[in-house]
C-alpha cells in the first residue's frame, strides 16, 4: 500500500469515533422543542454535528454526518420526533438536515486549508452553519413553503429564531470537543 492509499484508509477506531458520533446526532435529535407546521423543530442535532466535526476533524465527522442521514434515509427512526425515511429528508424542512453535509464539507475543507486550530475550528463551523441555513432555507422555499411565502419571511421561520441557541451549541461543542480531542488517539 502506497502512502497516499493509507491516507485514505479509516482505522478500525476511526470507523467506531464516527459511529459513535453518528448515534449522538441520532440521540440528539431526539431531544426537541416541539413546534407547529411548517416550523423548524428546536433540536440538539446541530450541537452533535458541531461536537462531529470538531473533536474528529472534517474527514471523519463528514462521514458521521453521511452516515447518521443516510441512517435517516433508510428509514431509521433518527430524526427528530423519532421519525426517518426519505420523506422527511424530502419534507420541507428536509433541507436543513441535508444542509449538514455543507456544514461538514465546509469545515473539512476550511481546517485543511487554514489549519486545525481553535479559532479556525470555531470560524469554519460557523461558515459551515451558514452553508446549512442557506442550503435549507432554499429547499424549504422550493420543496414546502406553502404558497408565495418569501425569502424573509422564510428566513424569519427558519433561521433567525435558531441564531442564539445555535451559537450556544456551538460554544458548548468548542468546549467539549477541546476537552475529547486531548484524550483521543
Amino acid at each position: 500500500m502506497t502512502e497516499k492509499e493509507a491516507r485514505f484508509q479509516l482505522r478500525t477506531l476511526d470507523l467506531a469515533y464516527c459511529a459513535l458520533f453518528t448515534a449522538l446526532m441520532a440521540a440528539c435529535a431526539w431531544i426537541s422543542v416541539p413546534v407547529p407546521k411548517p416550523f423548524v423543530p428546536f433540536t440538539m442535532q446541530t450541537f452533535a454535528v458541531f461536537a462531529a466535526v470538531m473533536t474528529l476533524g472534517g474527514r471523519r465527522g463528514f462521514y458521521s454526518v453521511l452516515a447518521y442521514l443516510l441512517l435517516g434515509a433508510a428509514g431509521a427512526p433518527v430524526f427528530s420526533g423519532f421519525r426517518g425515511g426519505l420523506g422527511v429528508l424530502l419534507g420541507n424542512t428536509g433541507g436543513y438536515l441535508i444542509g449538514f453535509i455543507a456544514l461538514a464539507l465546509v469545515y473539512w475543507f476550511m481546517t485543511a486549508f487554514l489549519g486545525d486550530r481553535p479559532a479556525i475550528r470555531i470560524t469554519a463551523c460557523a461558515a459551515g452553519l451558514i452553508a446549512c441555513y442557506a442550503f435549507g432555507t432554499a429547499w424549504f422555499l422550493l420543496a414546502g413553503a406553502s404558497g408565495s411565502m418569501g425569502l424573509l419571511s422564510a428566513l424569519g421561520l427558519c433561521v433567525f429564531p435558531f441564531l442564539v441557541p445555535d451559537a450556544v451549541k456551538l460554544a458548548l461543542a468548542a468546549a467539549l470537543s477541546a476537552r475529547l480531542r486531548k484524550n483521543m488517539k
